[in-house]
């Protein structure tokens, strides 16, 4: 990795061993630099806050070998990136202002991405991880993660019908507990229905009605003006004498006829005045018509109005125009359905509910069996491990209990309460010497007893689910001497199958480390490329005088120094 302006560090190159890291240094050198580091290169959340000051962006570059053909590789060639040589180039920036750019194999990509990446490249454990494994869901989530498929898979059977069960029963809920309120809401519906059946309105009836009261309200006045306009046309027979339109065209059209035969321009006009002709006579027609249809009658009128009030009354409170109501009507129709099927429907939804539950019961109690059987051979291999970190009469174990709900699920003979993982509770235990009754780590285990029980559940999960590199910072916190050579051994048998890198304060665990960087200061309190440099021969002994004694020119701490080499190498 190449690390540049991140907090302290101004511009450093660390260079990792396929093996065994221990990253060691001063308080407050900067060693946690390299786990944050790590840690945004596989899609951390980004901070202003660690850019360096003064600088406008910290930049962090990183080389990972990724086989080609793992899921790694084809996960970053789906994103467009392109592997080196078998290695994929990524890197991360973030600048002071806290935006963050990733690129993975010289393509610009999404964090998310690399968030995607980390879960099969690096497993990061620091001291909140120890924290984390104090909650009951995380000792649940960690039984689960070494069960694999013997839980996965009815996990997610359980998971499905679980959600399918809320759903129904907050359905159900709602029906019977709103059951006055639909009850009020079927009544209404009922009466608007049969108010609008009782007028039997018609689409665009309001339409008509309005247009037919406006003509009966006016027939006097439109009677006579159809009648002198049919005068002036067609002329009035109780004056013979009077001159009307018709009879003026008939003379133009007369006086054209006997010369239209000698200009075709005459003659067009005098067809178009014949047209003109026609077109009075039809118009005259039918004003006598209208004028003799016209219907005065104020009985009709009368019942216009009347029914027009009617449709007002529906238009006042179901919709702005009959079609309006008409729509609501049949919206309320279908509503009402629902409302009047409740019965039938609660009859269903609780069948429904009822079988769910079984069917949950049954899942329920085969993710505790797969659990029971899990947990005998996780607390096994965990007991193991930690006879070899100096914890040799130490037994885990884990409790896997129910709490009784008369509203629950039955498993194993009880109805219990259940969750969206199942009905167990499940908590580690710890008896850190015969004779000790198995407690809750997180009130039984000391700060010391914790990391180590820490790095035996990783290292079990090496064995099962493993991943190709492994980082721990500080996990021996709390450790020390016979216990603290027993972690350097593990760490180190471990790196024999992964990448391990460690942020140490112990010698005893650095001993172990194939390779061990220095992460040091320059005066003016910056780490710059030279200040994370690989330590050999007299550096590393010097480095590990220091840890053991302050002083790395103390003979008796040289002498402890070289001791300790000696024997991770014989260990090797």
């Amino acid at each position: 990795m190449r690390i540049r302006s991140l907090g302290v560090i101004d511009d450093a190159v660390v260079e990792l061993s396929p093996g065994f890291t221990a990253v060691t240094g001063e308080t407050g050198a900067g060693k946690t630099m390299v786990v944050t580091s790590l840690g945004l290169l596989l899609g951390g959340r980004a901070d202003a806050a660690l850019v360096r000051l003064g600088a406008d962006k910290a930049v962090v570059e990183g080389r990972i070998t990724v086989p080609a053909g793992t899921s790694v590789a084809a996960r970053a060639e789906e994103a467009g990136a392109e592997l080196d040589d078998g290695a994929l180039l990524i890197s991360r920036t973030v600048s002071a202002e806290g935006r963050s750019r990733a690129h993975v194999g010289g393509r610009s990509v999404p964090v998310g991405v690399l968030a995607d990446l980390a879960d099969e490249l690096v497993a990061v454990h620091g001291q909140t991880d120890q924290q984390g494994l104090l909650k009951l869901s995380r000792q649940r989530q960690a039984l689960d993660r070494y069960a694999g498929d013997a839980v996965a898979a009815p996990l997610a059977k359980y998971t499905e019908a679980y959600r399918r069960l809320r759903t129904v029963s907050g359905r159900l809920e709602e029906i019977t507990t709103r059951a006055r309120e639909r009850a009020q809401e079927a009544d209404m519906l009922r009466y608007g229905l049969d108010e609008i059946a009782g007028v039997e309105p018609r689409a665009g009836e309001d339409t008509e009605l309005a247009e037919e009261a406006e003509r009966l309200g006016h027939a006097e006045a439109l009677s006579s003006a159809a009648t002198a306009a049919h005068g002036a046309l067609a002329g009035n027979p109780e004056d013979p004498e009077g001159i009307d339109a018709a009879t003026l065209v008939a003379g133009a059209q007369r006086a054209l006829e006997a010369v239209r035969s000698h200009d075709p321009a005459l003659s067009a006009l005098a067809d178009r005045i014949g047209e003109i002709g026609i077109l009075l006579g039809d118009v005259a027609g039918e004003l006598a018509g209208y004028a003799d249809d016209l219907d005065a009658d104020p009985l009709r009128l009368a019942a216009v109005e009347e029914r027009r009030a009617a449709l007002t009354g529906l238009t006042r409170k179901y919709g702005q125009d009959v079609d309006a109501v008409l729509d609501w009507a049949e919206r309320g129709a279908e509503r009402l359905g629902e409302l009047d099927g409740d019965d039938e429907r609660i009859g269903e939804l609780t069948a429904e509910r009822d079988a769910l539950r079984g069917e949950l019961s049954g899942l329920a109690q085969a993710l505790t069996d797969a659990r029971t059987e899990a947990a005998e051979r996780f607390a096994a291999a965990v007991t193991a491990e930690l006879a070899s970190l100096a914890m040799p009469h130490a037994r885990v174990s884990f409790e896997i209990r129910q709490t009784d709900d008369p509203l629950g699920v039955e498993v194993g003979g009880r109805t219990v309460a259940y969750g969206p993982s199942g009905a167990d509770e499940v908590e580690l235990l710890l008896a850190p010497h015969p004779g000790a009754p198995p407690r809750p780590i997180a009130k039984g285990a000391s700060g010391g007893e914790l990391s180590r029980v820490m790095l035996a559940v990783e290292v079990v999960f090496a064995g099962t689910d493993p991943v190709p590199t492994y980082l721990f910072d500080e996990v021996d916190a709390g450790v020390g001497g016979k216990a603290a050579v027993e972690i350097g051994r593990r760490l180190a048998r471990l790196a024999k199958t992964a990448q391990v890198v460690v942020v140490t304060h112990l010698p005893q665990v650095a001993a172990f480390a194939d390779r061990q960087l220095l992460v040091e200061k320059t005066n003016d309190g910056s780490v710059t490329r030279s200040g994370v440099k690989v330590l050999e021969g007299e550096d590393r002994i010097r480095e590990l005088s220091r840890m053991l004694a302050g002083q790395e020119d103390s003979e008796t701490a040289r002498a402890h120094a070289e001791e300790l080499l000696e024997t991770a190498r014989a260990d090797a």
